[in-house]
């Protein structure tokens, strides 16, 4: 293709001989050309394009179209030459740049003002460009991945192809005004090129602590095509919107589908896959370890909208992975919620428990003389109490909510509290009437039950242990267990009530669960003392007026 272009070049555009190398340069133009692949088959207007070329190739080449076309391959050879990474590629189209760059301006450009040439110059247009065939041909054959398909950047090639017609007219600027040779014009002309492309060097990055043109190209980039912030708005009120993460991706890709750019495309992610809109013979990918987009535009994008989208891509792939973190979270909170109520319906059984063994012991005990006693009346205070209390623990286990706006008396509370603890070493005080306060049921019998079986497990492992449960109904309430055992350990007492901690006895769960009840209904259970000979734990709110009477 280049040799037949410089054989026409050579000739002149005068000569028919050369017009038929113009042709036939052309047709092999057509075969080289990276717009369109080989298996595309061409439309009746592309064939109509062709044979008018051709005609206008014959009928009206002159040393102005030649010098254009020059400059448009050029252009074309320059726009391609910044896509490839293979370095004996790269090294290739750059010679070819240097050959047409050289051919127009030594040779057609003189030809196309009638300036007279050296002949020295004529020579080397003639005899030393023709060597750079020599170097293409030396340089190794390689491939590169660009190729499929050839892409060329618009803006490299446009670029170029300006900078050769302002190099023209700027050395026939100077030889017209000035009255200077054509060499002398031609190197004015490139160093004044080439300090204003040195100026907009600094000006694009500039060190003097101001942003520079880079900063507004990528503006302009931000916005070729592609309503970025349109999109990112639509993302976050979609993410406000929907919860679920295959919905979301879903939804998302329905909306990329209005961009004017996007013909369709697919999805995948690890559980549903999905796709939109219709099929197109270009595409692009972004693929991240949860996603995988595939994208069908109706042209072929460039690099700038490629970068578009992949930047889109990673946005989508973001908030489909905080979905997903967030569908997780929710899971969590459901599992310690069922963990937490379960772990309350236990504590409620196990004292359960404690208290029919307490029975069982009794009556272990218990002789057939005095049968009908003190067992008997144990037993007809007890079973009513544990028979309404596993009415209670059922309850919260068919409906777990059913039971938190239960209010019992103050004094009914304290009542049925002694009864089911009597005989068994504790010691209780009363302090203040309270008849007709309300107070929550669960709360306090939680707090009663896990405080003073506590107590009383601290007392099984040390007989000298007193118990003593205070309940005091005035202005405030306040119920608290005290022991003269040894005091909570300070490792136990960091996590105390804040989650589950091991200790000796358990995991302090009861204590948690209680403490938990105790904010939810306004009250608040702290270790009021803890040293040696003085251990309490109290249970103390407001008293509420409106809770009275209920």
């Amino acid at each position: 293709m280049l040799v037949s272009l410089h054989l026409a070049a050579m000739w002149g555009t005068e000569d028919y001989w050369a017009r038929g190398l113009m042709l036939a340069h052309f047709g092999l133009f057509i075969l080289w050309q990276p717009f369109m692949r080989s298996e595309h088959r061409l439309t009746s207007a592309q064939v109509a394009a062709i044979a008018a070329i051709a005609l206008g190739t014959l009928y009206f080449l002159n040393w102005w179209l030649l010098a254009l076309w020059v400059s448009v391959l050029a252009g074309i050879v320059g726009g391609k030459v910044f896509l490839f990474q293979a370095r004996w590629l790269r090294r290739f189209y750059l010679v070819v740049l240097l050959y047409l760059v050289s051919l127009l301006l030594i040779w057609i450009v003189p030809n196309t003002f009638r300036v007279p040439l050296p002949n020295e110059v004529e020579l080397l247009a003639q005899y030393g460009l023709p060597v750079l065939f020599l170097v293409m041909v030396a340089i190794p054959a390689e491939t590169d991945s660009a190729e499929t398909p050839q892409v060329v950047d618009f803006f490299y090639a446009a670029m170029i192809v300006l900078l050769l017609i302002a190099l023209a007219l700027g050395s026939f600027a100077f030889m017209t005004v000035g009255k200077i040779d054509y060499i002398m014009a031609l190197s004015f002309s490139m160093l004044i090129i080439a300090g204003v492309l040195l100026l907009l060097s600094f000006a694009w990055n500039p060190r003097a602590g101001f942003s520079g043109l880079s900063v507004y190209f990528s503006r302009y980039l931000l916005s070729i095509g592609l309503p970025f912030e349109r999109w990112l708005y639509f993302l976050a009120e979609l993410s406000q919107l929907e919860t679920k993460p295959e919905r979301f991706m879903k939804e998302a890709c329905v909306g990329l589908a209005r961009l004017p750019w996007v013909s369709g495309g697919f999805w995948h992610t690890a559980g549903e896959s999905g796709d939109f809109g219709k099929v197109s013979k270009n595409s692009v990918e972004f693929t991240n370890q949860e996603i995988h987009l595939r994208v069908f535009t109706k042209l072929a994008l460039s690099p700038s909208l490629v970068w578009h989208f992949q930047l889109l891509g990673q946005l989508l792939g973001e908030f489909y992975v905080a979905k997903q973190r967030e569908q997780k979270l929710q899971q969590q909170t459901y599992v310690q919620a069922v963990h937490e109520t379960g772990a309350r319906m236990t504590h409620d059984v196990k004292n359960l428990l404690q208290s029919l063994n307490v029975l069982c012991a009794a009556a272990e005990r218990d002789t057939a003389s005095d049968a009908d006693g003190e067992l008997s009346s144990l037993m007809r205070r007890q079973l009513p109490a544990i028979t309404l209390r596993l009415q209670q623990t059922l309850d919260k286990l068919q409906k777990p909510d059913a039971s938190n706006g239960r209010f019992i008396k103050a004094d009914t509370w304290w009542e049925g509290l002694q009864r089911s603890y009597a005989g068994r070493g504790v010691e209780f005080s009363r302090e203040g009437q309270g008849d007709s306060v309300m107070l929550p049921k669960e709360l306090f019998d939680s707090a009663g039950d896990n405080l003073l079986q506590n107590a009383l497990r601290k007392r099984r492992l040390d007989e000298s242990v007193a118990v003593r449960a205070t309940f005091r109904c005035n202005d405030t309430i306040e119920f608290s267990v005290c022991d003269s055992g040894a005091p909570v350990a300070a490792e136990v007492l960091r996590g105390l009530m804040r989650g589950p901690v091991p200790s000796e006895t358990g995991f302090g769960i009861g204590l948690y669960q209680t403490s938990r009840l105790a904010e939810i209904s306004g009250f608040s259970l702290q270790l009021r003392d803890n040293e040696s000979g003085r251990v309490c734990f109290s249970l103390r709110g407001e008293v509420r007026r409106g809770a009275r009477g209920q």
